[in-house]
């Protein structure tokens, strides 16, 4: 019986087919680093990439696709938007399930005069739109808010938080590590100024991409500066879009990677792909439910979550669990997920928990082996 992988919250695999041919052919055959000289190569490197940037555009919704901002990951992504719109004296608000890629960068910050505020989330991690408001005080900056939790599943009223933010005249963050490529998200009818996103879960990238969208108008701070191939005669960084952001060479390869992962994603339909792993999510909620002594957390609605299911065994550590689950051929995680603020709110903090996150070529078949896994697991320990 083959591998089940059910960590697609953390990396989703197996890539489509075109992902892996796409980016052998860049690096079997071209190789050449995009903007570094105008040989036909670098030419072409340049233009594959311009057409993985025009595809995340039309998936966002954003009219220029200069605004689409290549990183490694959502986290740099994250700190990008954190740490080059919040001066001393700001203040930010966020939610009570946010990652660490957000919790730490704002505790660092701190100590350069910073402050952020905490909107606490119900035990099944959702959030009152109305808790973030009461939040906002005369000198908040920015509003960030994940668009659905790497713990539970939970999905964010990202369009409420929107107007809110809006209308308070606040700038409005959103992390779509867990939802991009797999919950539509229009920046314009959303009202998001800033969107973080991964490369290599949800749009089947590989690891070691991502991106950040800038809205019209925001002055952002740089992390790094360098080489962008452009304005080489000056000091200076350039100071338009996207080489403001984008010194050094890029990770070719990889955004050809998340190019071909976008149009599978586009061609596919993330309704279709929404739709399956609700099922699975389901079928997995429903079967853990029935099994005497496991737990399950998160909304008891399946509308109002991810296919993520956290879960514990009663008497086993979750490490136990997952330890027993990879010995028989079944892949998750488990632990705190980056995430002890969302564990605090769901109230557990001290165990952990063991997470199940099925993808789209995960089966029913495969769920049914996963529910008889746990089954044993839990009656014979």
């Amino acid at each position: 019986m083959g591998v089940i992988y059910l960590d697609n919250a953390a990396t989703s695999w197996p890539k489509p087919e075109t992902v892996y041919q796409s980016m052998d052919r860049f690096n079997r055959q071209l190789g050449a680093s995009p903007g570094r000289g105008n040989h036909s190569r670098t030419l072409e490197a340049g233009s594959l990439l311009l057409e993985t940037r025009e595809a995340l555009a039309r998936l966002f919704n954003v009219s220029d696709c200069a605004r689409i901002i290549f990183t490694a990951n959502a986290t740099e992504s994250l700190n990008l938007a954190l740490k080059g719109i919040l001066k001393p004296g700001d203040h930010a608000v966020i939610s009570s399930m946010e990652h660490n890629a957000v919790a730490r960068p704002l505790h660092t910050m701190e100590r350069s005069g910073v402050s952020f505020s905490i909107a606490a989330c119900a035990p099944d991690g959702s959030l009152d739109p109305h808790d973030v408001e009461s939040a906002i005080r005369e000198n908040t900056r920015l509003v960030c808010l994940l668009h659905a939790s790497n713990l539970t599943g939970t999905i964010m009223p990202i369009a409420e938080v929107g107007a809110i933010a809006h209308r308070r005249h606040v700038l409005f963050l959103v992390d779509a590590a867990q939802t991009a490529g797999i919950i539509p998200i229009d920046v314009q009818r959303q009202q998001i100024d800033l969107l973080a996103f991964p490369g290599h879960k949800g749009l089947f990238g590989p690891q070691g991409t991502g991106g950040l969208y800038i809205g019209p108008g925001l002055e952002i701070r740089t992390l790094k500066e360098g080489g962008t191939g452009s304005q080489s005669e000056q000091i200076e960084q350039p100071e338009f879009l996207p080489d403001k952001f984008e010194s050094g060479t890029h990770n070719t390869p990889g955004i050809i990677g998340l190019g071909a992962g976008v149009k599978f994603v586009m061609e596919t339909g993330q309704e279709q792909i929404l739709r399956h792993e609700g099922q699975l999510a389901e079928m997995l909620i429903s079967g853990l439910q029935e099994i005497p002594g496991v737990t399950v957390y998160g909304p008891a609605d399946g509308s109002r979550r991810l296919a993520v299911i956290p879960f514990n065994v009663e008497g086993l550590d979750c490490g136990e669990v997952s330890f027993a689950l990879d010995q028989g051929g079944i892949i998750a995680r488990s632990g705190l997920h980056c995430a002890p603020l969302a564990h605090r709110t769901i109230g557990i903090i001290e165990q952990g928990a063991c997470r199940f996150s099925p993808g789209f070529f995960n089966t029913a078949e495969e769920i049914e082996r996963v529910i008889r896994a746990v089954y044993a697991i839990a009656a014979n320990h």
